[in-house]
């Protein structure tokens, strides 16, 4: 005659087959903080991506604006402004007779006879930064240039 053997919990195996509504809570508490700090690394990181964006678009009209500056005949003083990216980047543009600093007085006054002179030409670029912020990059170079244009 089979008996069939029954099996019986104890009061501990049967309190031990599953998770306690604390543990839950726990474990639920746990992800809600590893997701929020990966929320806001991920909102860091787009806010750098954006700033990222910004320089270089700034440091792309300076380049341009060097450029065309620079290529001008022949290089004149003067100032120009202007605005792009829909208003966003301002820049000015300006060419002026330079002199290098600490020059010999000599070499000052020997190079006031020759037909070409020095100019320096600037580019300033103001944009909005993280939060609005003005934000400004300047970028200069040297050229040469006739003294007294036709």
């Amino acid at each position: 005659m089979g008996f069939a053997p029954r099996v019986r919990f104890s009061r501990s195996a049967r309190c031990s087959r599953g998770f306690s509504l604390l543990e839950v809570l726990v474990a639920f508490m746990i992800v809600a903080l590893v997701v929020t700090a990966l929320f806001r690394l991920y909102g860091g990181a787009m806010t750098n991506m954006s700033a990222a964006d910004d320089w270089t678009r700034a440091l792309l009209v300076a380049q341009s604006r060097l450029a065309v500056a620079s290529a001008a005949q022949p290089l004149r003083e003067a100032t120009e402004t202007g605005t792009e990216d829909d208003g966003r980047i301002q820049w000015q543009t300006s060419v002026v007779a330079w002199t290098p600093p600490d020059v010999n007085a000599d070499v000052e006054q020997a190079s006031q006879t020759m037909p070409t002179r020095l100019f320096r030409i600037s580019v300033d670029v103001h944009f909005p930064g993280i939060a609005d912020k003005p934000r400004t990059l300047s970028l200069s170079t040297v050229a040469i240039g006739a003294r007294n244009p036709a």
